[in-house]
């Protein structure tokens, strides 16, 4: 890279074509990084290709160019304009043997196409289970870079994924719909939020969104604590209680809720269900009327709000500067305010959960908010 009157050239580069590819599940902001990928590939005069459906398109070839006409507009644009899976991992590729499944190891297929292709690095843009596939082909010897996505915020080594704020608001706006009806009629709502195995939805939506009772996963919660705290807002006037819960919560010496299971994808539990399992027993013993909103997939839609906007441009800016660099291995991460580079080796394998010392839920904890402990 040379510095010119101020202006990074990268001519000394030995990347002269890009692939960027959205694996796992769909979020606020994907096109946002798409787009600042390729608008910053294409004025370094970069080449750019995206790949469709995630892995899946690497392993079939399914391949497009992009130009900045083919991100034009995209940036308020929920999903991603390249499509998604999180169920074609190229090393254990899906196929059937006559009325059998099996699964077999496609990553030397990839290689060989990028190869082929004239591809020199790919960009990868997904959460823990994408970014672990991509890091095996960083072994392998593929030029990979990572950006961090997921609506969860649970990787290691970055303060913040792009998506995680537009999940957040979607579940804060829906808790300033639910305080008036269950305030009208003075009953316990129950948001069930997403967020896996981590609790910062719940655990950020919860306080924005004015709830009496945040329950996440790293804090095994007790039902006669929860009980106690409903109750004592009856006692003091307020006739009704907001919930959020983390489809990942389990009780004290219990387990999390299971959807069902789905054999194949990089995270074969679907969880599910904690919401209608705390209505249940909270009406047991409150003998107050309780209802339940599961946010689902609404979280993982519509247009990201500026603060992701922001977050995955600049994302998608510091991956194409990171190949150009010639520095692999590695993923963008936000770091206090700055965008660094970090082994993505560090970033996977390993969830990035709620500790108890978090500033948020200290000052939850603070203004009397129950977290069911």
């Amino acid at each position: 890279m040379e510095d010119i009157g101020g202006e990074q050239r990268y001519d000394q580069s030995p990347v002269k074509k890009l692939a960027i590819l959205t694996g796992g599940g769909d979020c606020p902001g994907l096109n946002a990084v798409i787009r600042a990928a390729v608008k910053t590939a294409c004025h370094r005069g970069i080449e750019v290709v995206g790949i469709q459906d995630g892995f899946r398109g690497a392993v079939e070839g399914d391949f497009r160019p992009l130009g900045p006409k083919d991100v034009s507009g995209i940036l308020p644009r929920g999903g991603t304009i390249l499509g998604t899976t999180n169920r074609d991992n190229p090393f254990a590729y899906p196929t059937r043997v006559g009325e059998e499944r099996q699964t077999q190891d496609r990553s030397d297929e990839v290689m060989e196409r990028f190869k082929a292709e004239g591809i020199d690095a790919l960009i990868a843009i997904g959460g823990d289970g994408s970014l672990s596939i991509a890091l095996e082909f960083a072994k392998k010897g593929l030029n990979v870079v990572g950006v961090p996505k997921t609506i969860d915020n649970d990787l290691m080594c970055t303060d913040l994924t792009f998506g995680f704020q537009t999940a957040v608001a979607t579940a804060q706006d829906a808790l300033d719909r639910l305080h008036t009806t269950a305030e009208s009629h003075h009953r316990i709502m129950i948001l069930e939020v997403m967020g896996r195995y981590a609790g910062w939805i719940a655990l950020y939506a919860g306080v924005a969104g004015g709830a009496d009772v945040i329950l996440i996963p790293e804090i095994p919660y007790q039902l006669e604590s929860i009980a106690k705290a409903v109750q004592g807002r009856a006692r003091l006037g307020k006739h009704f209680s907001i919930i959020v819960v983390a489809e990942g919560a389990k009780p004290h010496g219990g387990e999390m809720v299971v959807e069902r299971t789905m054999p194949g994808r990089t995270d074969p539990i679907k969880l599910g269900g904690i919401g209608a399992k705390l209505a249940a027993d909270l009406e047991k013993i409150t003998d107050m009327e309780t209802r339940v909103t599961v946010l689902g997939h609404l979280q993982r839609g519509g247009s990201p709000i500026a603060v992701d906007r922001v977050l995955s441009t600049r994302y998608g800016v510091a991956a194409v500067e990171a190949a150009l660099d010639g520095d692999f291995g590695m993923m963008v991460a936000l770091q206090g305010q700055d965008i660094v580079r970090v082994p993505m080796a560090e970033a996977v394998h390993k969830l990035k959960k709620v500790e108890i010392d978090d500033p948020v839920l200290k000052a939850a904890r603070s203004m009397g908010i129950e977290f069911g402990d």
